[in-house]
């Protein structure tokens, strides 16, 4: 995205909590984004925006007390500089445009956000306007039809709805975005204790800093981890060398990644001797290898996560520390590795 070097101050205004979860993520990927309140309520929307002054705000149309028109008009009055993008379920083109009116940037239809979002965001930061191509036009533009410049709006190419998930995804492979190392280690330390004190196993695949740091944390919830390691339930393993006995040619190796992963959770679960619960496996090898602009060797880890996840019926949860990379992650990229998760968080 090509936005200010400053950073962006944002406004989410949504009555729904999981959609304001899945707003909060998608402005994770880029590092210039800050979220800075989250607003339920039309009036208090008002009241926040004229107290905070935020340079964006993400605008819901359904609000108690106070719908969005009304409120993006009374925004206009308490804070003329911020601008304004709706991101409305609501589909109606008269409505649409007199959100518009109000003279906010865009209007972003809620099925197209995975899509549309980032794009709109920084159509809107740049001056410009940006609209839901379902809104654009009364059907599929023409394929000489491209996006405007200068101040006219975006249209885009109509496209089909995406789907969240591909269609393999296992029902127990998770992933977490995470701005900072403590929120990974606080939600990892959770992850692995919850396995170990039910009597299964644990296999960790992480970078030296996160396996050290992970123990204290196990160990102030009463784990005896040399023990678990003794035992067999508790494999701790280097991101770095697991990736690199993994990968031929750029790519991980189908055979080798089932095979090698395969054999340890075969392991953990033989020393956890049939107590009830599916090993934890955690990775960061996707991490590495995004971080390293391999971004496709991420995806495939990620689809063989699946496969993994499918055939040992084990609980997968991967980490990606974007705190740690510059740039944020492409938004093309983020909703890829998002689409082979049965569920996303992001802290």
């Amino acid at each position: 995205m090509c936005l200010p070097k400053s950073s962006i101050r944002v406004l989410v205004v949504d009555d729904y909590e999981p959609w304001r979860r899945f707003l909060r993520l998608t402005l994770l990927v880029s590092e210039k984004l800050e979220v800075i309140g989250e607003i339920f309520d039309g009036l208090e929307a008002v009241q926040k925006t004229q107290e905070l002054q935020p340079d964006l705000i993400l605008l819901d149309i359904g609000l108690p007390n106070l719908n969005g028109i009304e409120v993006a008009r009374r925004i206009r009055e308490v804070s003329p500089k911020s601008k304004i993008l709706f991101v409305s379920e609501i589909r109606d083109r008269d409505i649409a445009e007199e959100a518009l009116r109000t003279g906010a940037g865009g209007y972003v239809v809620k099925s197209d956000a995975a899509s549309d979002l980032l794009p709109a965001v920084e159509a809107v930061l740049q001056g410009k306007q940006f609209v839901s191509s379902r809104l654009a036009g009364h059907g599929p533009p023409s394929p000489n039809e491209h996006e405007s410049t200068g101040n006219g709006p975006h249209r885009k190419q109509l496209v089909a709805p995406i789907s969240i998930h591909s269609v393999d995804v296992a029902p127990h492979h998770e992933v977490g975005f995470y701005s900072d190392d403590r929120f990974l280690l606080e939600d990892l330390a959770q992850f692995v204790s919850a396995a170990l004190k039910r009597g299964s196993g644990a296999i960790i695949v992480a970078t030296e800093s996160h396996r050290n740091n992970l123990l204290p944390r196990l160990r102030a919830q009463d784990l005896d981890i040399a023990v678990a390691i003794e035992q067999g339930r508790y494999i701790p393993l280097d991101a770095a060398d697991t990736l690199t006995a993994l990968m031929v040619n750029g790519m991980p190796d189908p055979a080798r990644f089932l095979k090698c992963l395969g054999d340890l959770i075969v392991i953990v679960t033989k020393a956890a001797k049939g107590q009830q619960g599916r090993v934890a496996v955690f990775g960061e090898c996707v991490h590495l290898l995004w971080a390293q602009g391999n971004a496709k060797a991420a995806v495939q880890f990620e689809k063989l996560g699946n496969q993994l996840a499918n055939r040992y019926d084990v609980d997968i949860l991967c980490g990606y520390s974007l705190g740690s990379v510059q740039g944020g992650m492409n938004s093309h990229i983020f909703q890829r590795i998002c689409s082979e998760h049965s569920a996303v968080h992001s802290r």
